[in-house]
């Protein structure tokens, strides 16, 4: 039950991100923001660091090194939903984004990549990210 909890609300805090660094970026501009975005985010982590306890940075060498460049999908992730906001409206942008991670997340399970355990995928929820993506091109429709 948690999990769905904690998705529930990584789900509205990426959205209302997405629209706040999009507004900060238009002030300032796109890189600035996702500047201020990023170090704000690295001197929470830093201050949360001190407070928890739990893991160890000796184990670093003995991760694979992809799993060392998710911040670098951070910056990815930081700049083009400032700018797919900023091009499209919040609500197409994260639809947009939705479908994408659906798509991605339902290939990650149905090859078992990156030690995922391995979930079948069937038609039925590929048919439901088709659904998704129509009622994208609902949004979209000019009334």
């Amino acid at each position: 039950m948690m999990g769905i909890v904690f998705s529930i609300i990584a789900g509205m805090a990426m959205s209302i991100q997405g629209v706040m660094n999009t507004r900060l970026g238009e002030h300032i501009g796109t890189m600035e923001a996702n500047t201020i975005v990023q170090c704000t985010a690295a001197v929470l982590s830093l201050a949360a660091l001190a407070v928890s306890h739990g893991g160890s940075f000796a184990a670093l060498g003995e991760t694979p090194k992809l799993y060392w460049f998710g911040g670098v999908l951070g910056l990815v992730i930081t700049v083009t939903v400032m700018l797919g906001i900023r091009d499209l409206s919040p609500t197409v942008s994260i639809s947009v984004i939705l479908i994408s991670q659906l798509l991605v997340a339902a290939l990650i399970d149905a090859f078992g990549l990156m030690g995922s355990e391995r979930v079948a995928f069937g038609w039925s929820k590929y048919a439901g990210l088709v659904l998704m993506a129509g009622g994208v091109l609902l949004f979209k429709l000019k009334n």
